[in-house]
């Protein structure tokens, strides 16, 4: 093979290559992006204890003041805590502009462990 029918070849290789390397890459779109606010989808009540359902004045009344009051978006969690226990309280509008009610009890021992939900309530209004 002479210099010439080399270079050609090495072209012709150096295109087939190149196309399939172009193809092989896909292209990505971003999705679109929205400055809009989330929907207010309240998490559905699941638990029954005598604070889901109440709103945040019920248990600021069992409780007192709350270690931690943390509002995001639509909902508010209120945290109590004692040394049997730790119980976060979440609260959220059923629907836009409703009274803001408990959906969820979270309980938990001070190491991290899961905890009745209940026992937990009756040590901390003691």
């Amino acid at each position: 093979m002479t210099r010439t029918t080399n270079m050609a070849a090495l072209a012709g290789l150096s295109l087939m290559l190149g196309g399939c390397a172009a193809t092989a890459v896909p292209r990505v779109t971003p999705p679109p992006t929205s400055s809009a606010p989330a929907p207010l989808n309240p998490p559905r009540v699941t638990q029954n204890n005598a604070l889901v359902g109440r709103d945040a004045n019920s248990a600021l009344r069992l409780f007192g003041k709350p270690r931690l009051d943390v509002s995001e978006g639509a909902g508010r969690k209120l945290q109590f805590a004692g040394s049997a226990c730790i119980l976060d309280v979440y609260y959220y509008a059923q629907r836009s502009g409703a009274e803001a009610l408990a959906t969820h009890v979270d309980a938990r021992t001070p190491d991290g462990r899961d905890a009745n939900v209940d026992s937990c309530i009756a040590a901390l209004r003691r």
